[in-house]
């Protein structure tokens, strides 16, 4: 292809005039790189705009790195811009979710934050680790159980927290709280969650499961402490005793602890606030072996200033080694605290570096 008519089918590639308004909307959908100096670029990039005909559009920067191309010395500072303007349009969508009583579609919060739904979908779920439609039903979570750990009426929760009928709360009511609204006002009663203690190198573990799935992994050293920690968590639930059967599922986790190398898949019965499991989830996107600071997972759910939070809802995590809050340390990598024990988060990481 002739230089005049590599420059023509670039000129009139829509991605090109992105490059050319150095639309920031068009970050994230793919990078343009520049055959004369072998760099890439973000389509926002304040980079000095190369001659069309020396220049290569790649869906991602991994294609763009195989390619062989390099980040250009802006990059840092155009992604930090980047995530900084991601992290602020989250930031208002999820205002906007907290202050309606009916979650807004995807297609009116895409609208809002000027992108189209499949940009603003993708960029929603990398800042906050949650789906719109997930942190709109985490949000709706936390405001019933803060209403029925108030003692408010089951009418009254859900009400408050944006159901405009019973039938519609009911529906909904096994995922929001993992049981019958009644029952879980009443501390878990009528539940039926089955529990084993067993041994590992870090001492006592406890681990429990409720219908929807595994529901605590507590870890210490008096295993009558860890069955009191259970039983003040589910005040009237009925706990039972777990089976052989059971206990396998008891060997998996430790098993886990003793090799992290062998990974632990489990159905997690999660129940936090919407920040909360934004939090968690972006702790079991850490791989094993790896480590990120408070401040890191702040940024990484779109709240920079909220380090202190992160902390407390790594502090109120219930699930030891199934949601890792144990890879989490300080901004100059030393140990901070950990609800098991500080010495007991080193020895598991100082495994999961082995």
């Amino acid at each position: 292809m002739t230089t005049q008519m590599t420059t023509i089918s670039i000129e009139n590639d829509p991605r090109w005039a992105a490059v050319v308004a150095r639309d920031p909307k068009a970050d994230g959908q793919f990078v343009y790189a520049v055959k004369t100096t072998g760099i890439y670029c973000n389509p926002s990039s304040l980079a000095r705009l190369p001659k069309p005909e020396n220049v290569e559009f790649f869906d991602t920067a991994e294609q763009a790195r195989t390619a062989g191309y390099r980040p250009s010395k802006r990059a840092s500072k155009d992604q930090s811009a980047v995530a900084a303007q991601h992290a602020a349009t989250v930031a208002a969508a999820c205002r906007r979710i907290e202050s309606t009583e009916t979650p807004p579609a995807l297609a009116e919060l895409a609208e809002a934050a000027g992108l189209s739904s499949f940009h603003f979908h993708r960029v929603f779920k990398a800042v906050t680790g949650l789906t719109p439609r997930g942190y709109a039903a985490a949000h709706r979570s936390r405001r019933v159980r803060e209403r029925l750990a108030d003692g408010g009426t089951v009418t009254d929760a859900l009400y408050e927290a944006g159901f405009n009928s019973n039938s519609r709360f009911y529906e909904a009511a096994d995922h929001l709280l993992g049981m019958k609204p009644g029952d879980y006002r009443a501390g878990g009663q009528n539940n039926d969650i089955r529990f084993a203690i067993g041994q590992c190198s870090l001492g006592a573990i406890l681990v429990a499961q409720s219908e929807r799935g595994v529901c605590a992994i507590l870890l210490g050293d008096d295993p009558q402490q860890l069955v009191c920690d259970l039983q003040d968590k589910f005040r009237r639930a009925n706990l039972i005793g777990a089976d052989q059967q059971f206990e396998q599922l008891v060997a998996r986790v430790v098993g886990f602890i003793e090799a992290p190398a062998i990974g632990l898949d489990l159905p997690l019965d999660v129940q936090g606030t919407a920040f909360q499991e934004r939090v968690w989830q972006a702790l079991r996107e850490i791989p094993v072996g790896s480590t990120a600071s408070y401040a890191e997972i702040a940024q990484r759910i779109g709240a920079p200033k909220a380090v202190r939070a992160v902390a407390q809802a790594c502090g109120a995590n219930r699930l030891a080694v199934a949601i890792p809050c144990h890879r989490v340390v300080r901004s100059d990598g030393n140990l901070s605290g950990y609800r098991w024990g500080v010495e007991r988060k080193r020895q598991l990481l100082d495994r999961e570096t082995l």
